[in-house]
């Protein structure tokens, strides 16, 4: 029998990238004085969630309200170093205590997850309703609103990816899908073997982000759109179902991306990350690197953990 092989996740962070292995999360930052810093998070097993996570649909909605939880942690350790000199790093003598600290992140990153999903699920029902006297049917409305939905997202990324410290997020979430992907293909992490490889990756939250327009359009279908306090509201609670099925979607579409036929399932969400990675540089790869490297670290000897920054 052939031994499991691990799956790793990521994200891309300020100067940095984490990486998500099944016990831990390890972040590394580029300092402003070009050295490498460390975070660690030990994902802590709760019965409930691995519970939850074991029932398809379900599992898909309590593991983005986890990540969301945990990524928040990384992203506020990112943006509160990477532009600090070491050693001046400010120490706040009144401090909340570590578990306000841990809830209060956890929070934050969850709201914000479920805030803007509520503004791209919402925002395009009311611009498709302003066409209802020239598109009054149901099956228009409905390829309408996902028509917005699309055009909203895009020029999201579009207009966001301009700026240029999300420019450099990009390319680091482009250094991370180059190390997965460098590491799934069973080569060294060596900065010149990660830049070979491809930028876009089928498990990417990216891919997720699509599939919940296509995968709610299709939903939709089996609910009324009129009127519209009812279409509103079914939107609304219809949010987890989508999630969960994307989810699946996602899941899938990684499972078949090695199958000649079905790999194009997956191309649409592959499309949409040529806006959310970016070529990354040298230094920007070896940050990656990194990450990884010390998550593996960790994953062996755990007592290392210790020596690195957590919470």
């Amino acid at each position: 029998m052939s031994k499991e092989v691990p799956v790793y996740g990521g994200q891309a962070l300020l100067e940095g990238v984490m990486f998500a292995g099944k016990e831990h999360m390890v972040t590394a930052i580029r300092r402003n004085d070009n050295s490498i810093d460390y975070f660690h998070v030990e994902k802590k097993k709760k019965p409930l969630y691995q519970k939850l996570k074991k029932i398809p649909f379900v599992r898909g909605v309590v593991a983005l309200i986890e990540s969301a939880g945990f990524g928040s942690r990384h992203l506020q350790f990112a943006s509160e170093r990477y532009d600090v000199t070491p050693g001046e790093e400010e120490e706040n003598s009144e401090e909340p205590s570590k578990l306000q600290m841990i809830l209060g992140v956890a929070v934050v990153g969850v709201l914000s997850f479920l805030f803007g999903k509520f503004v791209f699920t919402l925002v395009p029902v009311f611009l498709a309703d302003l066409f209802s006297n020239w598109v009054p049917n149901k099956t228009g409305q409905i390829f309408l609103e996902t028509a917005f939905k699309l055009i909203l997202l895009l020029t999201y990324l579009q207009l966001i990816a301009m700026t240029p410290i999300i420019k450099r997020v990009f390319q680091y979430h482009g250094a991370e899908h180059k190390v997965i992907n460098c590491h799934e293909a069973g080569l060294d992490l060596t900065v010149e073997n990660v830049q070979k490889q491809s930028r876009l990756h089928y498990r990417c939250g990216s891919s997720f982000i699509l599939f919940t327009v296509i995968v709610g359009m299709f939903v939709y279908f089996f609910v009324p759109t009129d009127p519209l306090w009812l279409r509103v509201v079914n939107r609304i609670l219809l949010i987890p179902v989508v999630l969960g099925i994307s989810f699946e979607v996602l899941q899938a579409t990684n499972a078949l991306r090695n199958v000649p036929v079905l790999r194009f399932l997956g191309y649409p969400g592959l499309w949409l990350q040529l806006l959310t990675t970016k070529e990354p540089k040298d230094d920007q790869v070896e940050v990656a690197i990194a990450s990884f490297n010390k998550l593996h670290e960790v994953e062996k000897h755990p007592e290392v953990a210790a020596t690195l920054h957590h919470d």
